[in-house]
């Protein structure tokens, strides 16, 4: 699945447009690698997001193609939440 959509269904991003913009910023790490958001994510990837002073370290727990809001929080593991100075 794309880095963009899974984010979007995930709800770890609201929009999958904004999900593109952060990705396209560099923003994002898939297993240490800088990420597209085109490049696939799969199961027990290690996904760690820069949202402004706050990095989030997440593992993709499970891909579905949709979801309900309730369920989106299943999709990943939240690995640990850092504030950066």
């Amino acid at each position: 699945m794309r880095l963009d959509k899974f984010l979007k269904i995930s709800r770890l991003i609201k929009r999958r447009t904004l999900a593109k913009e952060v990705a396209d910023q560099g923003r994002i790490l898939v297993n240490g690698q800088q990420a597209k958001a085109s490049t696939n994510v799969k199961i027990g990837d290690e996904l760690q997001v820069r949202f402004g002073q706050k990095l989030v370290t997440a593992k993709v727990e499970m891909l579905q193609e949709s979801t309900k809001k309730e369920d989106a929080a299943n999709m990943y593991k939240i690995i640990k939440e850092e504030t950066l100075s």
